[in-house]
């Protein structure tokens, strides 16, 4: 395969399949908004024809796929007169990846936490290394997580499951991964990708008008739990009094000064 050697986002694309590569390992391959803006516009490039049938998203290296948005990036300052909401830009390029036309692989060469999880959570399917963790950990942050998120959750796991990961923030691993539906395939690492190409390759077989035509059906049946405006007005009211919070700005300094965080309910 000819590698794309942009720094972000490392792209391979042969025989219908396309492999991106989150490529910031300094930061364990943290979602930045620069990243994810080529995420979206690769993926919308490659929606507009019918070159490419399977996307395989990964990250660099063997100790992260992703460990989510930067946490730098997130503002904590009272800002009284201005609304504090989830980039714009994590929103789109989730979007883009479970509205891309063909099938997509979330490929998981290693842990996942935060929107790095909830990217892998917008994949049709999730092949991982047999020694990742997966974490959702919003609780642990002082965060309300966006409901366009948690929608994206429920779709891929269902309610109980979703409650349980964004309730406890638990860290799961191991066979729990399969029990709990959370990943549907555990491989070991030197066969990870192997296993995950010849996976694709078995998609990109297929009918292409089949595969699309399935994919936008399912679609549909997920636009119909799709919140109105009044239950995002409300969930975004809840999202601002935790932007706003003392709780937000005591989760960030314990996770960058590696503590456990203690929360007022303020």
């Amino acid at each position: 395969m000819k590698v794309n050697t942009a720094k972000l986002l490392l792209k391979e694309k042969k025989d219908f399949i396309a492999v991106l590569t989150i490529n910031f390992p300094e930061k364990r391959n943290a979602l930045t908004p620069e990243l994810l803006l080529e995420l979206h516009e690769t993926l919308d490039a490659y929606s507009k024809t019918d070159d490419v049938r399977c996307i395989v998203i990964t990250g660099s290296g063997t100790r992260a796929f992703s460990s989510g948005y930067d946490i730098g990036a997130i503002p904590v300052d009272r800002l009284p007169d201005t609304r504090q909401k989830t980039p714009d830009i994590l929103l789109q390029a989730f979007n883009t990846i479970k509205l891309f036309p063909y099938p997509t692989i979330a490929m998981l060469n290693g842990s996942a936490f935060g929107a790095g999880f909830n990217l892998c959570a917008c994949c049709d399917i999730r092949i991982a290394a047999e020694d990742i963790k997966l974490g959702m950990t919003p609780g642990k942050l002082g965060v309300a997580y966006h409901p366009e998120g948690i929608q994206q959750f429920i779709e891929a796991f269902g309610i109980s499951r979703t409650k349980e990961l964004f309730f406890t923030a638990n860290t799961f691993q191991g066979e729990a991964l399969l029990r709990k539906g959370l990943v549907d395939y555990l491989i070991p690492e030197p066969d990870l990708k192997d296993f995950t190409l010849s996976y694709a390759r078995k998609i990109t077989r297929n009918a292409p008008l089949s595969l699309k035509g399935i994919k936008k059906i399912i679609a549909m049946f997920e636009k119909n739990m799709a919140l109105n405006q009044t239950n995002l007005d409300t969930a975004d009211q809840l999202m601002q009094t935790c932007f706003q919070s003392n709780d937000l700005r005591e989760g960030q300094a314990a996770f960058l000064e590696k503590r456990a965080p203690k929360f007022t309910g303020k």
